[in-house]
């Protein structure tokens, strides 16, 4: 893999979906960074990582020559400038496509991973199942994207993986996770055949699957999680 004689450290804790998307990037470009766990996020965090990032003090943080960069997003549009010329570009090059690209990688944050956690996060059954809800409409929204983006092409950057691609493919692994502890499948082939597949398309990737954890070990890390809240609500 490539560096440019950059030194490249990626902050990341490694069931992040977050930093799931930088080391897709990172991978789809073939630059090479040194990958530092932060063990314990919920408790002591590293002096590093606060003081690379003071002000959200989260992870990822990517150190490119001792400089931070912080938020997850920013970070892949920062390793697509910074390395132009090595690997394929993730961003399309006309300014509109390149908007319209951001505008839909933000609307998964916003919209389709917020409902999506809230949908088994909720601390009541009402509020899991409206997250349900705003997930299957956030999910069809997202099934029209990539019929408009993609141009029957398939990615959604069209022939080769783009940014919406590498925004999207940091849950492909947290899909099959899902699949596992609730038995039933986010992007169905039934609601969204066109992401159904595409799920499956990339992760088949080479440089998705050195990337994505195991689905079995998202799913343990998962049902530990809500054992640990669980108890913590009933302290």
């Amino acid at each position: 893999m490539a560096g440019g004689g950059a030194e490249l450290k990626l902050l990341g804790t490694w069931p992040s979906p977050f930093v799931l998307r930088v080391k897709l990037a990172l991978s789809f470009k073939g630059v090479s960074y040194e990958d530092v766990e932060e063990e314990d996020l919920h408790g002591s965090k590293s002096e590093l990582l606060l003081k690379s990032n003071p002000v959200h003090k989260k992870v990822p943080v990517l150190l490119h020559n001792g400089k931070p960069v912080c938020e997850s997003q920013i970070i892949v549009q920062y390793i697509d400038e910074a390395f132009a010329g090595t690997g394929p570009s993730l961003l399309p090059a006309d300014p509109y496509e390149r908007a319209v690209a951001r505008f839909w990688a933000a609307y998964i944050d916003d919209k389709l991973l917020a409902s999506w956690l809230q949908s088994f996060r909720g601390k009541t059954e009402e509020e899991k199942a409206e997250g349900l809800k705003q997930t299957i409409a956030a999910e069809e929204h997202m099934e029209a994207a990539f019929r408009e983006l993609s141009k029957g092409k398939p990615f959604f950057g069209g022939d080769s993986v783009g940014y919406v691609d590498v925004a999207l493919g940091a849950l492909v692994a947290w899909v099959h996770a899902g699949e596992k502890l609730y038995g039933f499948r986010f992007f169905d082939a039934a609601r969204t055949p066109l992401l159904n597949a595409w799920v499956d398309r990339f992760g088949a990737l080479e440089a998705a699957k050195t990337v994505l954890p195991d689905a079995d070990r998202l799913a343990e890390f998962a049902k530990q999680r809500m054992a640990e809240a669980a108890a913590a609500s009933n302290k």
